[in-house]
């Protein structure tokens, strides 16, 4: 059984806790769109909180905060970093939380996401969805990216690799940014798998994109997993040289993201995002190929079977 339930949390006096007595998250009123907390009952949060953030309301600077967050790509400093820092509507109909923020002063885009929980597994349905309530056409792709807590690992499927010379052409691309070191020790370049670690120590960021037909991507930490399944659209034209995911790590947190393909969004428009979010207890840090098909793709194939159930 589903309850929702009005709380303070992390310093902010409405927040609201969604659970099925399994997992819980928590949406915050007083900031967002955000869904700052997502975990097992009574166990630690999986995302990062940014303690110096926490609690904050208003102002002009845009804040990290944590959690998961919805923003719109390409990334731009002006458009991308404009501030949640007011409150947000947030209201229940037929078992589906709705967030909605207030449209954007500087970009005439609003946020919205829905949000359903199974009422008997870990299966969180996310709709993000952005509404041009501007007077011109916006070129723009939906983009969401969930902020996990430190010492884990994040694991990217490529797709089924060949031979040659049988196969001539190419699969798929991978985007690097120019702080991208491919000679990091975070980094496991499987032949399978893409592996990027996340460390307290690190000295600087890391990051990189790719194409994901499959379309999962996970995050392994503390004995947990956090799959994320989403519609990868082969036709579909990707921001940032065709990035369908996103991964970036820094020494406090990793960036789990995954982007919609992208599309010109008319005056009075709407464009849609969906991820299926699986969270599952006893899984091992993965280092390689064999531990992410051994530990963690059963766990993947279980919950693209259940997406359609919910």
């Amino acid at each position: 059984m589903l309850s929702l339930e009005t709380i303070s949390y992390g310093g902010w006096e409405t927040c609201h806790r969604l659970s099925n007595n399994i997992i819980d998250l928590v949406i915050t009123g007083d900031v967002g769109p955000r869904v700052i907390r997502l975990g097992f009952v009574n166990e630690e949060n999986l995302f990062c909180e940014v303690a110096d953030d926490l609690g904050k309301t208003l102002g002009q600077q845009w804040r990290m905060f944590g959690g998961h967050r919805f923003w719109h790509a390409p990334e731009d400093q002006e458009r991308t970093y404009q501030p949640d820092n007011t409150p947000v509507d947030v209201n229940e109909y037929d078992g589906v939380i709705h967030v909605v923020q207030s449209p954007e002063s500087a970009t005439g885009l609003q946020k919205e996401i829905d949000i359903a929980m199974s009422v008997d597994s870990t299966h969180v349905r996310i709709t993000h969805r952005l509404v041009n309530h501007g007077m011109w056409d916006v070129t723009l792709a939906p983009w969401a990216l969930s902020v996990m807590k430190t010492g884990g690992a994040g694991v990217v499927p490529l797709p089924p690799r060949g031979q040659h010379p049988e196969n001539l052409l190419p699969a798929n691309t991978l985007t690097m940014w120019p702080y991208t070191d491919m000679a990091d020790s975070r980094w496991t370049w499987g032949t399978r798998y893409i592996l990027l670690r996340q460390d307290q120590l690190a000295k600087s960021p890391q990051k990189f994109g790719a194409q994901v037909p499959d379309g999962w991507v996970a995050y392994v930490v503390d004995g947990n997993a956090f799959v994320k399944i989403f519609e990868h659209d082969n036709r579909g034209k990707y921001p940032d040289l065709g990035c369908a995911i996103e991964l970036f790590t820094n020494d406090f947190m990793l960036e789990l993201e995954t982007l919609a393909p992208l599309r010109t969004l008319e005056a009075g428009g709407t464009s849609e995002h969906t991820e299926d979010w699986f969270v599952f207890s006893g899984v091992e840090l993965p280092k390689g190929d064999n531990d992410v098909e051994k530990n963690l793709l059963p766990l993947v194939k279980k919950a693209k079977l259940a997406v359609g159930r919910l």
